[in-house]
């Protein structure tokens, strides 16, 4: 099967909102869709970086990286945000998620982002370069509980950031909702 990592176009957003529905099923899907709609439109969330997976012309994986803002004082450090990530039900378990990650990160690291972020799975993101951001200084927008720290990762993209700035992470006004930052 071959997959096609590209940037989303409008045409797409529904096929992502189905996708996402797949993925996160009836309990998560609705708040996912309405996460990723929120995001796309959100002033402070921009600029978005959106991808999908194809395959066949189907839309079969998507993430979705936004601004992120870090609390001053220190050197003005830029950053994104992975969240939401998802592949669809039939395709998971073949790499796609990965391969969007991946793509993500390389292309992001082409431009002036120095930090991603994410809150997700401590045994999944540190494939990509991902580490605990509490260690290393960096707040999430809401507490995580000590149980689920590791899940608040970082994953620095210009050498020399990490270790020179600690600060709390400002998320775009979409994701602030405390229901977006349980893991």
């Amino acid at each position: 099967m071959q997959v096609e990592i590209r940037h989303a176009v409008q045409s797409d957003l529904q096929a992502i909102f189905d996708l996402a529905m797949s993925a996160f099923g009836h309990s998560e899907g609705p708040d996912i869709v309405q996460l990723i709609g929120d995001l796309l439109v959100d002033e402070s969330a921009q600029p978005v970086f959106s991808l999908v997976a194809t395959a066949n012309q189907r839309v079969v994986g998507h993430v979705l990286f936004s601004t992120v803002r870090l609390t001053s004082p220190g050197e003005d450090v830029s950053a994104a945000l992975l969240a939401p990530l998802a592949v669809h039900p039939d395709f998971q378990s073949r790499a796609i998620g990965g391969q969007l990650v991946a793509e993500g990160l390389r292309q992001l690291s082409g431009s002036d982002v120095d930090l991603v972020f994410v809150l997700g799975h401590p045994g999944y993101y540190p494939r990509f370069g991902f580490s605990a951001a509490g260690k290393k200084g960096f707040q999430a927008p809401y507490p995580i509980p000590h149980k689920n720290a590791d899940a608040w990762m970082v994953r620095e993209l210009r050498p020399g950031v990490i270790g020179n700035t600690s600060r709390q992470v400002i998320c775009a006004d979409a994701l602030a909702d405390p229901k977006y930052w349980r893991e």
